[in-house]
């Protein structure tokens, strides 16, 4: 089953074209990705998916139900992050929580929600205490009441400190793990790729591409570099004759190997010790989804990488 299917679907402030002609689909238990610059069409995108803002043409179905006509039957079934959400300074993070749990009809445990995002300890306390980080962990445990079937997270890592940003993705796979879908967009690039199944790239309001990580790798012609360590430089031809290696280059102990085919990195390890020298280390490296993002969009300024 589609969790999110669109069919051409276009949005337009006066003169303007947010998103055009955007033709998308999610399954069910998918984690998608949702990138691109600012200005691309995501946040409009989330918009129109939530009924938030009406689309000017075009059709869209979330969980089998049309947002405009049967909002309710689609909200019953998602949780929400949107960028920008407001909370209440004076109410207390439980408080949040059970106003949350009485919304969505459901016999879920505050705290226990609370524990999930690792704010057992400040459940007492006022919001408007909280730092940026501690409101968005408690913004995204009330989109996880209910057991959703569908999570839209619009920029689910804003404010978290890396062990916060650890802690949602680990949160997201759970959540695919028991069958929900995730959509969620993101400006955090290693965020996208640690977690999720597939990855759409928005660029001035148009899907430029729908891929798999490694996939997009493939279509912009990115080859993956081994690195290996030897205990002395061997004879390189049996390596560059393996099917997949586009280059070897030697520096000292040294062996950089270009495979345009992921797969033979294991071949390429065992011409190596046939050839008589001792593999003393191992690395990779990969274009990142950053350089990806480059090269679809051609933003000299690509999203934010966290290290």
């Amino acid at each position: 089953m589609t969790a999110i299917r669109t069919e051409q679907l276009t949005k337009r402030f006066g003169g303007f074209t947010a998103v055009r002609d955007l033709t998308l689909r999610v399954d069910d238990g998918e984690v998608f990705g949702f990138l691109g610059p600012n200005g691309a069409g995501k946040s409009t995108t989330i918009d129109m998916l939530l009924d938030f803002v009406r689309p000017t043409s075009g059709e869209l179905t979330v969980l089998g139900h049309d947002p405009r006509t049967e909002p309710r039957a689609v909200r019953e079934r998602i949780g929400i992050l949107p960028e920008g959400y407001d909370l209440y300074d004076r109410l207390s993070a439980r408080r949040h929580v059970e106003l949350a749990i009485e919304l969505a009809a459901t016999d879920d445990d505050p705290d226990a929600v609370l524990r999930r995002v690792g704010l057992a300890d400040s459940a007492a306390r006022s919001v408007g205490g909280f730092s940026k980080g501690m409101r968005q962990r408690l913004a995204l445990g009330m989109a996880l009441v209910g057991e959703p079937d569908l999570l839209v997270l619009d920029e689910p890592s804003s404010g978290l400190d890396p062990q916060g940003a650890k802690e949602m993705r680990q949160l997201v796979r759970e959540e695919a793990d028991r069958g929900a879908t995730v959509f969620f967009s993101s400006h955090i690039l290693d965020q996208v790729e640690a977690v999720c199944d597939r990855v759409g790239i928005m660029n001035d309001a148009e899907l430029v591409t729908v891929d798999t990580v490694d996939g997009l790798r493939s279509a912009t012609g990115s080859t993956s570099t081994l690195v290996v360590s030897v205990d002395n430089a061997p004879d390189v031809g049996p390596v560059q004759e393996v099917e997949g290696v586009s280059d070897v280059t030697v520096v000292d102990d040294t062996l950089r190997i270009d495979c345009d085919d992921p797969g033979v990195k294991a071949t390429v390890i065992s011409r190596i010790e046939r050839a008589g020298a001792t593999v003393t280390d191992i690395d990779v490296d990969e274009t990142t989804l950053e350089d990806v993002f480059v090269e679809y969009t051609d933003e000299t300024a690509a999203p934010e990488v966290h290290e």
